[in-house]
């Protein structure tokens, strides 16, 4: 902040000692911190000051209080948070009243947060403002916050908020910088591919393990079918799903380059459209990305079945968010496509995915 839009700020504010405070009205939150316990506000803006409130003042470190006084060009806190708000944010958020001269957004859905990056960043880059989020593509549920924004000084000079303002509009359309994408309630389709599975000798995990998935995500699966190491009926079990109406179909195994894995040629044989083979993603590097018409046919590698976090748990969402993902969105995974193997898996609160 430039001198003299500090100078300016502090000459909308009336400066009056604790001791002669007494009936005044307090134009912002007074804040107690006590180490290990709690912080919080003590006293709210637009409490009026009582003979007993002046021993609480001073115990928290207040000699001397602001009283607002109006000023043409600046805006207090409260407001100027709202203002950012409501330039900002987008579908699916509802806010929290301001506190400390912070307004939180919480998610209004089950969704995915989405996020415009660079626009956020032309945003911080502003003098007095702070806007933080969650990292963008993250799934969320109902009534989790996810961004938060204030200004810095009590009161914000106005030009500030009107540069908020442009950033956020795109020919005169407010062009949200955070939003909720609510997921749609898919019907799934699973082709379990591997002749040790068709013929009995070991037992499906994958149809258990998706089953949970999608469940979560509130998408149902209508069927597992079940193929050998065989291109023809892998592609009559993918074409069958599509015929009965799915809006996903996911074929899991068969995704090396071992001889006898043939999903990704049954996908191109069932007529999808390769927009990605190959993920920068560990685990889930084998991933296939395609397209049937406007139905997606994703080829699943193994480790979906056994990592808590994978390929499966970055694109997914997004499909189910209505998201169109490209080559570049995989391809840009990989900045955060390593996991950590952490001893204890906490995704999505961690970077997995997160450039």
């Amino acid at each position: 902040m430039s001198c003299s839009t500090v100078s300016a700020a502090r000459a909308s504010l009336k400066t009056i000692r604790v001791q002669d405070a007494v009936g005044s009205v307090l134009c912002h939150d007074i804040t107690r911190i006590v180490p290990g316990e709690s912080k919080g506000p003590v006293f709210r803006k637009g409490h009026v000051i009582a003979e007993e409130d002046i021993p609480v003042l001073l115990e928290v470190g207040k000699e001397h209080l602001y009283v607002y006084e109006a000023l043409p060009g600046f805006v207090h806190e409260d407001d100027a948070a709202r203002r950012i708000v409501n330039a900002a944010m987008g579908d699916n958020l509802v806010f929290s009243a301001p506190k400390e001269g912070r307004i939180n957004a919480l998610a209004d859905c089950d969704g995915l947060l989405v996020v415009d990056v660079e626009r956020l960043l032309e945003v911080n880059s502003l003098e007095q403002i702070s806007f933080a989020t969650m990292h963008t593509m993250t799934p969320v549920r109902k009534g989790q916050a996810v961004a938060g924004t204030r200004v810095v000084p009590l009161m914000a000079d106005e030009r500030q908020l009107e540069a908020v303002e442009r950033i956020c509009r795109a020919d005169g359309v407010k062009k949200a910088l955070v939003e909720i994408r609510p997921f749609r309630s898919f019907r799934v389709g699973i082709v379990t591919t591997g002749s040790e599975v068709f013929h009995g000798r070991i037992k499906d995990r994958f149809g258990p393990v998706l089953r949970g998935k999608f469940a979560e995500f509130g998408s149902d699966v209508i069927g597992q079918s079940f193929a050998p190491d065989d291109e023809e009926q892998t592609r009559e079990a993918i074409l069958s799903f599509i015929s009965a109406g799915a809006d996903m179909v996911v074929v899991t195994g068969g995704m090396s380059v071992d001889p006898d894995d043939r999903t990704p040629s049954s996908i191109r044989s069932a007529g999808g459209v390769v927009e990605r083979y190959g993920a920068p993603t560990f685990p889930g590097a084998m991933f296939l990305l395609s397209h049937i018409g406007q139905t997606p046919v994703l080829g699943l590698p193994g480790c979906v079945m056994y990592h808590k976090a994978s390929i499966f748990d970055l694109i997914v969402p997004r499909i189910l968010a209505g998201l169109e993902v490209t080559a570049r969105d995989i391809a840009a995974l990989g900045h955060g496509g390593f996991c950590a193997g952490c001893a204890e898996c906490r995704f999505p609160v961690c970077p997995f995915g997160k450039g």
